[in-house]
């Protein structure tokens, strides 16, 4: 309201005349500093972060997978907390979520969806850690499952390898570490940097950057703008926006589909004028 107040109260846009000639009176600015508010949320925005292709998301986690097969070969102890941060990085991705999010996540934190009964109990995940306005607890959302392959992931997880930690036994942590209950928060960030360095991916590019592809992929998929908001726990659209660096390709495509859709349309009018 205030930036569009100052372009219809600036004379050079002529608007002042007209408001004059139809109403008498002029548009005035009545926003300022002193009288609105300040957003006390962080900035989520940054240049550094984007979003990675589909093509570098799939390196990054066939490179993940393959630092777990060959730390099995070789029988480096390692191998079972590289299967853990394969997994988690995957469901950072895969179901868009802040590093605290991920991090916290138990046990009991998915449901069924019933209107997508495939993915069984993994259906929906409950966020009970979501960011925070200042002053205010956590945000709680649910996250409903987009893709098949996820639950593949934390069903292997489960079922094979999360009990393997001698302190899952004590644990309703998701990711249980081998000296305590729950994985420590800065371990996963750790696992994405050197992975990136070792694929000589950008250094700017961080864990968070999952969740920003998370947000594009979808868009260009075609899901509600909407959908993908809530999705991620996000108040307001101009937010979601700027997590989305769609790719050249699919802007390219969006604006061939609404030319060729105005194109027909005003066909259409045309023959309907003619007969």
């Amino acid at each position: 309201m205030r930036l569009f107040l100052e372009y219809a109260a600036d004379p050079r846009y002529q608007w002042t005349a007209v408001s004059e000639r139809l109403f008498g009176t002029h548009p005035a600015q009545v926003f300022f500093e002193w009288n609105t508010a300040v957003h006390a949320a962080d900035y989520e925005g940054r240049p550094g972060r984007r979003a990675l292709t589909k093509a570098e998301l799939q390196q990054f986690f066939d490179y993940a997978d393959d630092q777990v097969a060959a730390a099995r070969t070789s029988g480096r102890k390692g191998w079972l907390t590289a299967m853990r941060d394969a997994a988690a990085l995957k469901a950072t991705y895969a179901w868009g979520l802040r590093r605290r999010e991920v991090i916290k996540l138990e046990l009991s934190d998915f449901g069924r969806n019933p209107h997508a009964p495939e993915f069984g109990d993994l259906g929906v995940v409950y966020i009970r850690w979501g960011k925070a306005s200042k002053g205010s607890a956590p945000k709680r959302r649910s996250v409903l499952t987009v893709f098949p392959w996820s639950v593949k992931v934390i069903q292997q997880w489960l079922d094979g390898y999360r009990e393997l930690f001698e302190t899952a036994a004590g644990s309703t942590a998701l990711w249980p570490s081998e000296r305590s209950q729950q994985l420590d928060m800065g371990a996963l960030s750790d696992r994405f940097a050197a992975y990136r360095d070792a694929l000589g991916l950008p250094t700017e590019l961080s864990l968070h950057c999952l969740r920003h592809s998370y947000v594009t992929h979808l868009i260009e998929a075609g899901y509600d703008p909407l959908f993908v908001q809530q999705q991620v726990g996000h108040s307001y659209a101009s937010t979601t926006s700027l997590y989305t660096s769609v790719s050249s390709d699919f802007r390219t495509r969006t604006l061939r589909r609404v030319l060729d859709g105005t194109i027909g349309r005003a066909l259409g009018a045309t023959g309907k004028e003619g007969i």
